[in-house]
């Protein structure tokens, strides 16, 4: 990789949309313009966010930039695991199997399903009253 490329790329999950640039730097990752330590609390998230960094061993070789929209913080999380897959597949394509047995470069499809007229929520029904 040239030392002033960037790489774009972008991961989705839920409603989440994680828009990465990804350059050779020193391991910083930052969210939103916030380090990735003060915007995931949760350290699960902060983990899943890493995987993908620790799966290609490019621990401290690329610096990280994203911005993340939509969702809550679980589904950013998934969001920022794809986006930053993707960008270390086109940084190196030797990566691209490992990423991808680790089901990484896959997108999670599942959404939250819709609420139907006549019910309380997508499947829930009204309470049965007997009289």
């Amino acid at each position: 990789m040239a030392e002033t490329a960037e790489i774009r790329a972008t991961g989705r999950r839920k409603t989440a949309i994680a828009r990465v640039r990804l350059k050779s730097g020193t391991g910083l990752v930052r969210i939103n313009n916030e380090l990735l330590e003060k915007y995931f609390e949760n350290e699960q998230d902060r983990l899943s966010v890493l995987g993908p960094i620790q799966l290609a061993k490019a621990q401290g070789k690329y610096d990280i930039l994203a911005r993340v929209d939509g969702g809550g913080k679980s589904g950013q999380a998934g969001a920022l695991v794809l986006g930053i897959a993707r960008a270390l597949k086109q940084a190196d394509s030797t990566m691209e199997r490992a990423l991808r047995d680790a089901g990484m470069l896959t997108r999670d499809s599942r959404m939250k399903e819709r609420k139907k007229f006549g019910l309380r929520g997508a499947r829930r029904g009204c309470q049965f009253s007997k009289r």
